[in-house]
């Protein structure tokens, strides 16, 4: 694949993962969809890793597509805005539920 399609392949992919979620955003904008989305976007990016792809695939894919429909900033702004209280638990509740759900993927795709 030549550079130039590569970062149209990328630049479509991200945008695909941008729409994404911004349109799970503008059906509800609470935090359980963003976790929802991260939860989705951490499984398929273990899903990619673990299989057989190129890695010019699994760049455009992983980082493109899963990279941009799982924005950290999006994140950061939901954990501030939930408070220390009940954002420090958000906050942990992502990040296992998404480096599980990678770790899932990735064993059953690998």
């Amino acid at each position: 694949m030549s550079a130039a399609v590569t970062a149209l392949a990328f630049g479509l992919a991200a945008a695909g993962g941008a729409i994404g979620r911004h349109l799970v955003h503008q059906l509800t904008a609470t935090w359980a969809a963003l976790l929802a989305v991260n939860i989705g976007g951490s499984a398929l990016l273990g899903a990619l890793v673990a299989a057989d792809l190129s890695t010019t695939t699994v760049t455009i894919l992983g980082v493109g597509l899963c990279g941009a429909l799982t924005t950290y900033s999006s994140f950061a702004l939901e954990v501030r805005r939930l408070g220390w209280r009940r954002g420090m638990p958000y906050a942990a509740l992502t990040f296992v539920l998404a480096v599980g759900a990678a770790a899932a993927t990735a064993a059953i795709v690998g």
